[in-house]
């Protein structure tokens, strides 16, 4: 039992901007099926959480159940954190807080910031990127907060349909489209943040999976962050779309399980 316990690792998945916990109902059950522990929950104002997006103030607001989840991990204990798409941005408030508790992070198609530009840099330059017509039929909608504006996002059915879901089953497209809930990069916020630490942040290994054809957040910027904050090995997964947890999670978790066997 020892033996068999001390290959049993603790994933951490952490959902991307719209999205909560149920994001990750194929995956979950193929890494518990292949013996290791996983937690998934909603961040602020996403999936079941009770709170609107317009009642969240700040991005450290928004990761709030995350910070708690790892304030609440028993000393010593280190877990293997897992962030899709907006979720890495919520992985390096992690990291940066609790260093010592992260054995490794996976960065799944996700927004990676460094330790050198404001938190918002990555968000920024993904942006200037990406015209109005690439949005398709997403709702912007600004709302106050104590500091100032933020913005609220809804991904449209259409662009859940071409850019995120576009390689699922027509079953999930349906469920991210009754499930998506608006949400927000929270720009302003993290225009105004220090930039993470390299003794935080910079000092937990990391780890990048590209999407070789994802449409939500195009390889060549994917490559581009990974070229402006350099991680410990690269991974590319074929033919999964955004939602590659949905679309492929075989795929998905054979590659978790190899990163969380070899860093851990």
């Amino acid at each position: 039992m020892g033996g068999a316990n001390k290959q049993q690792k603790h994933f951490v998945l952490v959902h991307g901007a719209g999205h909560g916990a149920w994001c990750w109902f194929k995956l979950k059950p193929l890494l518990e099926a292949a013996g290791h522990r996983v937690s998934a929950f909603d961040l602020a104002a996403s999936g079941t959480d009770t709170r609107t997006i317009q009642q969240v103030q700040t991005f450290s607001d928004y990761t709030l159940p995350l910070l708690e989840f790892m304030v609440a991990l028993p000393t010593g204990e280190k877990v293997v954190l897992v962030g899709h798409s907006l979720g890495g941005m919520n992985l390096a408030v992690a990291m940066e807080k609790f260093p010592e508790k992260v054995s490794v992070a996976v960065f799944l198609f996700a927004f990676m910031p460094d330790y050198v530009h404001k938190p918002s840099y990555v968000l920024d330059k993904h942006n200037e990127n990406i015209s109005t017509e690439d949005w398709l039929d997403t709702k912007f909608s600004g709302y106050d907060t104590e500091n100032g504006s933020e913005t609220s996002v809804l991904f449209g059915p259409h662009f859940l349909t071409s850019k995120l879901y576009n390689l699922c089953s027509n079953e999930d497209l349906e469920l991210g489209k009754m499930l998506v809930r608006p949400s927000s990069l929270f720009l302003n916020d993290l225009r105004k943040e220090r930039p993470f630490s390299k003794n935080g942040y910079g000092s937990v290994t990391r780890i990048y999976i590209i999407g070789m054809n994802d449409e939500g957040i195009p390889k060549e910027f994917q490559m581009w962050m990974i070229d402006n904050s350099p991680v410990t090995e690269v991974k590319e997964l074929e033919d999964v779309d955004h939602m590659s947890m949905l679309s492929n999670p075989k795929q998905v978790c054979a590659s978790l399980v190899d990163v969380a066997l070899r860093y851990t």
